[in-house]
């Protein structure tokens, strides 16, 4: 994750803007300009880490705006702290040692970034840890935070699950309201392959048997299977295994940690969760700061 790349740099200085964290009335008024502190990250709860790096690149970015920082800022973790480690109740995540007024002004911004992001690893790696063992791939969906979609996928492989598409760009996928505008599977498919830039992947969504044989007929390269019950989605990748190509199957829709492994037990080669990045509660963390 290259937190320095201009899209995350926009996104910190976007969320310290909306905390107008360079005009932090409480710390102006109560703390003294010189006076050096040390900050502990501390996680109250089991959790997956994730956004590690954000501490110290929130502190640069902060420096930027305000244009009158002159310390200098000191963020150490232990060397088994890092992305995507299970972290346990009461564990210390990084310390930072900074001018006092700076380490308040940033606080919330650091824990939100930290909080948000480790709450959705955690909930990826219970559906990722629940699915072992079968072959099945845990997915992420586009059902993210507007303007934070980078980091929340991000979040979800620190939790060991894997991206979908990043954005419509990134792959063709025929969903149902494609469907009914194009009049139907064999005319979207018809479409499709014929004005598809370049060769990515032609993936339709299907929710009946019905559905999925037709289309096979008209060449679908990768199917979604959609809000199906457990047994059509057997009965759909039984179906495709007959087939003389290998065809990608994907199931989403109603999947939770409860039914997701006898899911994953069918055969599919990946299950797609929105909630991941909809649904994760952010893990619990503090900051605690002392003089120094």
């Amino acid at each position: 994750m290259d937190w320095n790349s201009r899209r995350l740099t926009a996104i910190l200085e976007n969320a310290l803007l909306e905390d107008r964290a360079t005009s932090d009335a409480t710390s102006y008024a109560c703390i003294d300009p010189n006076q050096r502190a040390a900050a502990t990250i501390i996680a109250k709860q089991d959790c997956i880490l994730a956004g590690i790096g954000s501490v110290a690149r929130i502190l640069d970015v902060y420096a930027a705006l305000d244009g009158a920082v002159t310390s200098h800022y000191e963020v150490t973790t232990h060397p088994e702290i890092f992305d995507g480690v299970r972290l346990h109740k009461g564990q210390s995540i990084a310390v930072i040692r900074h001018n006092a007024r700076v380490i308040l002004s940033c606080e919330r911004v650091i824990l939100n970034f930290l909080q948000r992001m480790s709450g959705i690893a955690t909930l990826t790696r219970k559906f990722v840890d629940a699915v072992s063992g079968t072959g099945a791939r845990i997915l992420d969906t586009r059902k993210t935070v507007p303007g934070l979609r980078v980091i929340d996928k991000y979040a979800v492989r620190c939790g060991g699950g894997q991206n979908h598409r990043l954005d419509l760009s990134d792959g063709v996928l025929i969903k149902n309201n494609h469907i009914a505008l194009a009049g139907g599977i064999a005319p979207v498919l018809e479409r499709a392959h014929r004005n598809r830039r370049g060769s990515q992947p032609i993936e339709i969504e299907v929710r009946t048997l019905a559905e999925l044989e037709e289309a096979l007929t008209y060449d679908a390269e990768a199917i979604l299977l959609d809000n199906m019950l457990l047994e059509d989605v057997k009965k759909a990748v039984e179906r495709c295994s007959r087939l003389e190509r290998r065809l990608p199957l994907e199931c989403s829709g109603g999947i939770t940690l409860e039914n997701v492994r006898a899911y994953a037990e069918t055969g599919v080669d990946f299950i797609s969760v929105g909630a991941l990045t909809h649904s994760a509660v952010v893990a619990d963390m503090s900051m605690r700061v002392m003089p120094t």
